[in-house]
């Protein structure tokens, strides 16, 4: 039996404030079998970003944050690793792609010198001859014919879209298992955002990559993932095929969804109903033929 790449089983998240403890996830499963895209679809506010960065473990050294349930990746118990174990993974085995490509690279460092930091995450020992060719291969990959001039370039010297690309080729370059993509295409115009989401599928699919591919773009989800996740107010509400979630949704948000998407057609979007709802109800979750948890 194939070992998931990545299994979350009942994670829940809160927040110790000065008045209660508030609880923001509400028991999240998911997986992923490797090389699979997966999509974690839901309006803003939902838990979607939240939950990756917990597994990229950037949530648990914030004393407020009471974290509880399995992250396992690859097979191992995350919560179980040191943190000096975890910070090596990072940047290696699992990866991330931000929505702000500009906003996530350091301003005041050259590409060629952060590509560098990059790789050395994998190989220390690798000095700035090989990380320079090897991160010549890794942006003609991502389509930029001229990786000596973006070497030299600072991000705020390229555009939007090339900075996408540079960061996508960051995230492979060291051959993860988990790419994590968190609304990659958000701050791109719509032209840009889809080359770039062509060539991500094209890359992941070459480096054999399982994705977590985060979004509320049903559209992009549609074309870009095998398998979808509906998460609402920290819960996971449907699940199943790409397909038979959008040809047959059947929780009543996932319908929402689908219908509060903008037609050429126009006429008014629906309200989701977003009325504060009782926690302590049980929630019934919808799993879509041919879907699993």
């Amino acid at each position: 039996m194939t070992v998931p790449t990545l299994d979350i089983r009942d994670l829940r998240l809160g927040f110790k404030t000065y008045e209660a403890y508030i609880e923001v996830l509400h028991g999240i499963s998911l997986s992923i079998a490797p090389g699979e895209r997966v999509a974690l679809v839901g309006e803003s506010g939902s838990g979607k970003s939240v939950t990756a960065r917990i597994v990229l473990g950037l949530l648990q050294l914030l004393r407020s944050a009471r974290i509880s349930g399995s992250v396992v990746f690859e097979g191992r118990d995350l919560d179980r690793l040191s943190a000096r174990e975890r910070r090596r993974l990072r940047g290696t085995r699992m990866t991330m792609v931000f929505q702000d490509p500009t906003s996530s690279l350091n301003p005041v460092y050259r590409i060629g010198t952060q590509f560098h930091e990059v790789l050395k995450r994998a190989d220390p020992a690798m000095n700035e001859r090989a990380a320079r060719e090897r991160a010549a291969q890794m942006l003609l990959e991502v389509s930029i014919d001229d990786p000596d001039r973006v070497f030299e370039s600072y991000p705020f010297q390229l555009s939007g879209g090339m900075n996408q690309r540079v960061m996508i080729a960051m995230a492979l370059a060291n051959e993860p298992a988990l790419l994590i993509a968190d609304e990659p295409g958000t701050a791109l115009d719509v032209t840009v955002q889809a080359q770039t989401l062509k060539l991500m599928r094209e890359l992941v699919e070459h480096h054999h990559t399982s994705v977590l591919f985060i979004s509320h773009n049903l559209g992009v989800v549609r074309e870009f993932a095998d398998r979808v996740y509906v998460i609402y107010k920290g819960r996971i509400v449907e699940q199943g095929p790409c397909a038979s979630v959008f040809e047959r949704p059947g929780h009543a948000y996932t319908r929402a969804l689908m219908a509060a998407v903008p037609r050429i057609t126009g006429g008014g979007l629906p309200d989701i109903g977003d009325e504060p709802r009782d926690f302590s109800q049980p929630l019934v979750v919808h799993e879509s033929r041919g879907g699993h948890a």
